[in-house]
């Protein structure tokens, strides 16, 4: 998972691409990256961790021109180096080409070896620049074409901002595995991956752009747009509305927060917790499941897990040791509220349980009586080869135990899952149209026949 925000046709597009970036922070922390072109001349600032500790003012006024694109990162192919920090930015005969990517290309690895093969030089580890190196080599003359064709065989998911020339370029996977709207600020036009960010810009969110679809945008703001594919069922992915996006986002064209609530009501449905004195969420990306939980149980809501806000999420770091370190001092709980009550604690998934079994055993410190574990999407058992970085069975709590195991590993009264058909069911749109395999087993392509990732460096 990455942000990433694009726009064309305004005077200061940097600055409105490093405000944007601000409210995509949540889809990656591990590095940002803004690229802006004027005049047919390029400027790039990478550099490793938040936007808000690595951007100055100074740095800023480098970038000017009428177009850019930027790209917070959450490594799931290549290693976490400054090597990797996107947008991806080459210079060749025809000028020059900026990419950021949002996905994971499944076969990423075959489409590199065929172009070592045939001469090319890779610079990072990630799985994105084989399409850097595919635009360079297209031969279509319009943008739009060269990113089609640089497209044709590519497997996966990929949200895609592109500068080539002078000319946005932006694309979505024939399936719409990952979430990229389109917007207006007055003459300009305005890409991101949620439309949480076109609100801080001030945009208006115009559609979203289609699955398989092309839209290049000229600097003058004139838009052309092409269909690589003929339409088919989607296959969106259903951990957007669960945990990735921002509650105030609309992605897939629906609520973000009414999703969530509309899970947690569910999930009460489904898990009741008689006896019960209050529900508290895990925050944030569990409030809004919480609230629902709540409402349909007819419990109160608590305050009793404090979050730092100035500790980032824990699911996208790197490593487990950065996981479990983040987990330490981001939460604590509220000793007044917990002591002596029986509680429901409301989280939007158990991926490895390191972190369910730290909280729990900080909840159970405060003093609570009994805690019951609701979760608002099913059982996560298999692996996500479009862009979440849960690659191997083993890490997976759920694909090597019993519910029942697991809350006795996690240390929980209770322990009560959404169902499939539950969680398909509360999200806008559903049940048909969405990727739930890390759920279900049911994966809509062939899995990758090389699995791993490109850690290489």
């Amino acid at each position: 998972m990455c942000g990433i925000f694009g726009i064309s046709a305004h005077a200061d597009a940097a600055a409105l691409t490093h405000l944007g970036l601000y409210s995509l922070q949540h889809r990656g922390q591990e590095s940002a990256g803004i690229v802006a072109v004027k005049d047919g001349a390029v400027n790039v600032l990478r550099a490793m961790g938040l936007v808000s500790d690595k951007f100055s003012a100074e740095s800023m006024r480098t970038l000017s021109g009428p177009v850019a694109i930027g790209h917070t990162r959450y490594s799931t192919a290549g290693s976490s180096t400054i090597e990797n920090a996107q947008p991806a930015l080459v210079r060749f005969k025809g000028g020059h080409i900026a990419l950021a990517h949002n996905g994971n290309l499944t076969n990423a690895t075959e489409v590199r070896r065929q172009l070592e093969d045939q001469g090319s030089i890779f610079s990072s580890t990630m799985d994105s620049e084989v399409i850097v190196h595919r635009l360079a080599r297209a031969q279509a003359e319009r943008p739009e074409g060269k990113l089609a064709e640089a497209l044709q065989g590519i497997e996966g998911a990929y949200s895609l901002l592109v500068i080539i020339g002078d000319t946005l370029v932006a694309a979505r996977d024939p399936l719409g595995w990952r979430p990229l709207v389109m917007g207006r600020l007055n003459g300009a036009i305005v890409f991101a991956s949620e439309s949480c960010a076109l609100d801080i810009v001030g945009a208006t969110i115009e559609r979203e752009v289609a699955p398989g679809e092309i839209v290049a945008v000229e600097p003058d703001g004139s838009v052309r747009t092409i269909q690589m594919s003929a339409p088919a069922e989607p296959r969106r992915c259903v951990f957007e509305y669960v945990y990735f996006a921002r509650p105030d986002s609309r992605v897939f064209g629906g609520s973000v927060d009414r999703a969530r609530r509309a899970l947690g009501r569910r999930l009460a449905r489904e898990h009741p917790a008689p006896g019960a004195d209050f529900v508290f969420s895990v925050p944030d990306s569990s409030n809004s499941a919480a609230l629902g939980f709540a409402e349909a149980s007819d419990l109160p809501l608590e305050l009793a897990l404090i979050r730092n806000h100035y500790v980032g999420r824990t699911f996208i770091q790197p490593t487990q040791q950065g996981r479990d370190e983040k987990v330490k001092v981001k939460y604590n709980a509220v000793r007044e509220i917990l002591a002596g009550k029986s509680v429901v604690m409301v989280d939007d998934s158990i991926v490895r349980g390191t972190t369910t079994r730290g909280l729990v055993a900080l909840v159970r410190a405060a003093g609570a009586r009994e805690v019951h574990m609701r979760v608002s999407s099913p059982p996560i058992t298999g692996p996500c080869y479009y862009g979440i970085d849960t690659p191997d069975r083993e890490q997976l709590i759920a694909a090597n135990h019993s519910v029942e195991e697991i809350a006795r590993r996690i240390g929980v009264d209770s322990l009560g899952y959404i169902s499939l058909d539950g969680m398909l069911g509360a999200v806008p749109d559903g049940p048909s149209g969405f990727c739930h395999a890390c759920f279900s087993g049911q994966y809509p392509t062939k899995p990758p026949t090389v699995p791993e990732k490109l850690r290489l460096g």
